[in-house]
């Protein structure tokens, strides 16, 4: 009769989660957060959950997004540069949330991958505080999740939740939007978080092919892109806060460009019965989106609705407030108006 081993010893490391080596990404973290806290930040990383007093204000609104980087993640895995990912995250939350004209208050961030290293991990969340630093906003907590099994060995996602304030009387939400009121428009740096799928697809890259090759694609160049397709591909998500926030008392509302392009995203602040007129040609398209227009023989109207097509924020005022506006905000375009609304499209570019 044969004997009975007992069974080899496992060990959590050997299953895909290294605590030792999460613990001492922990501190690191703590480090980083700790650089963009606030006065009002009464326990940030480490405690069960951050807390954050909030004073100063007579009738405060709490305004709250999460959204991710979605499949850009792909790209800068592919290159093996974590460090901008985390700046499009926060930046991407911090759009959202000022189209209400609130301040940021306070972030949270959720990294869950397979196989990363502490290194790697790190400057995920280097470039969440640092976004936040810009933005004035503290990075309280989140959670760093090893997945093995979820994830593929080297696959991550990131998301981020953010937490604002305003005062109720001075919401902006696009209600007070009238016919004849002009659309100022703010350039983007390129996609921004945003039609990635199209783009991967169009290229060859981050579709699960041979790496090398994949990579190679990526450090090609082309005449009218500034530097590599990857270099232009990661350009890192654009935050408007600092800019807008002088002129928030001027403006009727903000439309912050993503998924769905400026049709998808522009009528969001209107008003039932009103419409969007663009005039085409009346701010610059970067050349990433043509170079994937011609490349992937992609259609004008679908391009439209899936990439911002460089325009990252447009925003409404009265047409008294233009000067002052653009004053303040160099880089604000003229690029259309608010008109009666006609059949069902309430964004037309023409």
């Amino acid at each position: 009769m044969e004997e009975a081993h007992p069974p080899k010893a496992m060990t959590y490391a050997q299953a895909g989660v290294d605590v030792d080596a999460a613990a001492r990404l922990v501190d690191r973290i703590k480090e980083l957060a700790r650089a963009t806290h606030r006065p009002e930040v009464l326990a940030g990383v480490g405690p069960f959950s951050g807390l954050f007093r909030l004073s100063g204000y007579r009738d405060p609104v709490l305004v709250a997004s999460a959204d991710g980087v979605g499949t850009k993640l792909k790209i800068a895995a592919l290159l093996g540069r974590y460090g901008t990912v985390g700046v499009d995250l926060v930046n991407h939350c911090v759009n959202d949330v000022l189209t209400t004209g609130a301040e940021p208050l306070f972030f949270l961030d959720y990294l869950a991958s397979s196989g990363l290293s502490e290194d790697e991990n790190t400057a995920i969340v280097q470039g969440v505080a640092s976004a936040c630093q810009a933005a004035g906003c503290a990075l309280l907590g989140g959670e760093t999740a090893d997945m093995p099994d979820i994830y593929g060995r080297g696959d991550f996602d990131l998301v981020g939740f953010i937490v604002g304030v305003i005062e109720r009387g001075q919401i902006i939400d696009g209600n007070t939007i009238r016919e004849g009121d002009v659309l100022l428009g703010l350039p983007s740096s390129g996609l921004h978080t945003n039609g990635y799928s199209l783009a991967r697809k169009v290229f060859g890259v981050g579709l699960g092919g041979d790496p090398e090759e994949e990579r190679a694609r990526l450090h090609r160049t082309y005449p009218d892109l500034e530097g590599t397709l990857g270099e232009a591909l990661l350009a890192p998500h654009r935050c408007y806060y600092n800019e807008l926030k002088p002129v928030f008392d001027k403006l009727k509302g903000i439309a912050h460009i993503t998924g769905g392009g400026i049709p998808g995203n522009l009528p969001r602040i209107l008003p039932q019965g009103l419409a969007a007129r663009l005039r085409r040609g009346s701010w610059p398209v970067q050349p990433i989106f043509r170079l994937i227009q011609e490349r992937g023989n992609v259609a004008e109207d679908e391009m439209y609705r899936t990439f911002n097509m460089g325009l990252g924020m447009i925003v409404a005022c009265a047409p008294e407030e233009v000067e002052a506006v653009r004053s303040q905000v160099p880089e604000a375009l003229v690029v259309g108006e608010v008109t009666p609304q006609k059949g069902q499209q309430r964004a037309v570019i023409d």
